[in-house]
């Protein structure tokens, strides 16, 4: 059997059982956790550090340029919207490429990410989108922009990211939707191999329902030996995380 170690837990916002829930690590491997219920404003998290995003950066991307669009006063191109579709449901390097160099690259993320109130997240390098550096409570406060009333972004924008969100392609529905306890989820995850090392980097971020409840989830993992140990992983954080905030 693995070894493994037990992430330590930190207390985010609120008080919460979240935060003293322990979640089994692959030794080697890292993971932080942050849950925000959206109905009472409570939020807790486990773990912490500094992740590479790899894909869940692409929400943060087409956030972005919604924001500059909203700032232009227009709503996004067709071509912009073919890109953003292909970039969320299906993860598409590609289309993200284009509109990360459409955005502004890092100075342009980074730009909008102070305007969303993310204080720990620094873009890629050059086009190296996917090792955009962020934590878990950073991610958690890009999805309150995106599923949250109080946002930067409008109502029109954050219905179209929620939608997208809400259409995974069928072969990427893992990460948090495990910790749902139906349908209703809407998410994006993001996995990376690392060249010098062999391992993974294997992150999901997104909004699930769990016993009428409406919460944000964001895990974020690194070290993993291998794409299904950091599925695994992360779908196992979810799932405690989520079971300890919605225990009665």
């Amino acid at each position: 059997m693995e070894p493994v170690a037990e992430a330590e837990p930190e207390v985010d916002h609120g008080a919460s059982p979240a935060a003293a829930v322990p979640v089994p690590v692959p030794d080697g491997a890292r993971v932080s956790v942050a849950v925000l219920d959206i109905g009472s404003g409570e939020s807790a998290g486990y773990g912490s550090g500094v992740f590479d995003t790899a894909s869940i950066v692409k929400v943060d991307i087409l956030a972005a340029l919604l924001l500059q669009a909203q700032d232009e006063g227009r709503r996004l191109t067709a071509r912009e919207e073919a890109y953003a579709a292909v970039m969320i449901r299906s993860s598409d390097n590609d289309a993200a490429t284009a509109l990360w160099k459409a955005i502004g690259g890092a100075d342009g993320l980074d730009a909008a990410n102070a305007r969303f109130g993310l204080t720990d997240t620094v873009g890629g390098d050059g086009g190296l989108w996917g090792l955009t550096r962020t934590t878990a409570a950073d991610q958690l406060t890009l999805l309150r922009q995106v599923f949250g009333d109080d946002s930067q972004l409008d109502e029109a924008s954050r219905t179209y990211v929620q939608g997208l969100m809400g259409e995974i392609a069928a072969g990427q529905r893992w990460g948090v939707s495990a910790a749902a306890d139906g349908t209703a989820w809407a998410l994006k995850n993001g996995w990376l191999p690392r060249g010098t090392t062999g391992l993974w980097d294997v992150n999901s971020i997104g909004r699930v329902t769990v016993g009428g409840r409406v919460l944000l989830v964001a895990v974020v993992s690194d070290g993993n030996a291998a794409l299904a140990a950091g599925i695994a992983l992360v779908e196992a954080a979810a799932k405690a995380a989520v079971s300890a905030f919605t225990a009665s």
